[in-house]
């Protein structure tokens, strides 16, 4: 009898405990990655891209260098870069440039930015980037959340730069302006890119933008309904996955 329970509760400590180790590791499953072995530096893929990396300068919404940019560099999937590659072949023959403003952004920066817009003295910024929003809204709004596609390691935020001239082309605002300005829709049907007048945008801008939407979807990449610059390859490798290395050459 003794000998029947002993073999029970053996039993019973060896179903516990792997019912424990499988919620251990269960726990353990986290939706984010440290290994940058399946990304590359955008400019060794498209090196006519121009970059102008915003978040590893003070020039941006949040007014100082953004945590977890080391290098002023941008990453993406390598998936991605070559779409990217294909995307300023395009547009080159047409007689421009990309102009890149950010890529891949580690969770380290999008936590950075959830610190700044819970600091609500801290508006250094707003006259630049933010004038007709309260940034007590920024969360409800959509502005900022606690998780970034760009982590994901395939969107870029990017403009184009007219070759003949070496400016930026004008899209009729600037980036990480937030506002109603800065959705595609501004001015115009993007689907039909049939321009609409309006106060904000000029014709020109309209079709400024269509340019540049236009190659991007053409190669890959789909668009974000609230900004023009934001764009996300279609059929990115790691759509549920969120990487935490900081931006720098690996």
């Amino acid at each position: 009898m003794n000998s029947l329970r002993l073999w029970k509760l053996a039993a019973l400590l060896l179903v516990c405990g792997a019912v424990a180790t499988g919620c251990k590791k269960a726990d353990q499953v986290a939706p984010f990655e440290a290994d940058a072995s399946n990304f590359t530096v955008i400019t060794d893929v498209v090196p006519d891209a121009i970059m102008e990396i915003r978040y590893y300068s003070t020039y941006n919404f949040v007014g100082t260098r953004v945590d977890g940019y080391l290098e002023p560099i941008a990453l993406m999937t390598r998936q991605a870069a070559d779409s990217l590659r294909a995307v300023s072949d395009d547009l080159k023959q047409q007689g421009y440039r990309l102009k890149i403003y950010d890529a891949y952004r580690p969770q380290m920066a999008v936590d950075h930015f959830k610190r700044w817009a819970e600091d609500l003295n801290d508006t250094a910024m707003k006259p630049y980037f933010y004038p007709h929003v309260d940034k007590a809204v920024l969360f409800e709004q959509g502005y900022i959340a606690a998780k970034s596609g760009h982590s994901r390691g395939s969107t870029v935020d990017l403009t184009i730069v007219d070759m003949a001239t070496g400016k930026e082309v004008d899209m009729g605002g600037v980036f990480d302006w937030f506002g109603p300005e800065s959705h595609p829709d501004c001015g115009g049907n993007p689907e039909t890119m049939e321009y609409r007048p309006n106060d904000t945008l000029t014709a020109t801008q309209f079709h400024n933008r269509m340019i540049l939407r236009t190659a991007m979807t053409r190669h890959g990449f789909k668009p974000l309904p609230e900004e023009w610059w934001h764009f996300t390859l279609a059929e990115e490798p790691f759509p549920d996955t969120y990487f935490t290395f900081p931006v720098k050459r690996y």
